[in-house]
């Protein structure tokens, strides 16, 4: 499979597929793709997967893209403005991403639940009680909200971010949350009452603008009818 992510603030991913290779996405993230690419629509591994996305909150049904014939093309489009990522997994190199951010991925890799350990960090961290867990080997291409910035994480090196900004982590980190300091802080601040903190060791992709950020900036704005 050969790739390339192109435009910007919309990018594409563009993938071309050898005979008889799939690729795997979440319902219509498809953008184009040539006349022998045949799609076939699958719980991807039977009721317990369709119940894992159900809870993790993504579509219940997966779409396979298959190249018949010979080579194939296929894109699937960003559905908000910012960056396309594409990461190699690979055995014991699992990464954990944001439940919205998955846009597809080779065949070989397996999209799964992963769940916060402490409850804190989950209801409090800002990316969600239950996350996703790319794993397996082959190559998988992630969405971020505005524009990105990677750090790779000593052991015991910790980083703070706001919340909803951690996109995407190493399985190696860990995440928590941490309350902000100081009464005159929390009240006028507008930071809000905690951060989530990861700590390494690993690397950890954090994004500008997080849609939510963004759907609360515009909403002074928005005009409503009566």
């Amino acid at each position: 499979m050969q790739y390339e992510i192109k435009g910007a603030p919309l990018p594409v991913l563009v993938c071309t597929l050898e005979a008889e290779e799939s690729m795997v996405t979440e319902s219509g993230s498809m953008a184009w793709m040539s006349e022998n690419m045949e799609m076939t629509t699958t719980s991807n591994g039977g009721v317990g997967k369709v119940f894992s996305r159900m809870v993790s909150g993504e579509r219940l049904f997966q779409n396979v893209y298959t190249a018949r014939g010979g080579q194939g093309l296929i894109a699937f489009a960003s559905s908000f403005p910012g960056e396309i990522l594409a990461g190699d997994i690979a055995p014991g190199k699992d990464i954990i991403v944001q439940k919205t951010c998955y846009l597809a991925s080779q065949r070989s890799v397996e999209l799964s639940m992963f769940f916060r350990k402490k409850l804190g960090a989950g209801l409090f961290g800002g990316e969600g009680f239950i996350m996703q867990r790319l794993s397996g080997s082959g190559k998988a291409f992630i969405e971020v909200d505005g524009s990105c910035t990677t750090y790779d994480l000593a052991p015991g090196q910790s980083i703070l971010a706001n919340t909803g900004y951690v996109v995407m982590m190493d399985a190696t980190c860990q995440m928590d949350v941490q309350a902000v300091k100081g009464v005159k802080n929390v009240v006028f601040g507008g930071e809000g009452l905690f951060n989530t903190k990861v700590t390494g060791p690993g690397r950890v992709v954090l994004q500008s603008m997080p849609i939510p950020r963004l759907a609360s900036a515009l909403q002074p704005f928005m005009v409503t009818g009566s």
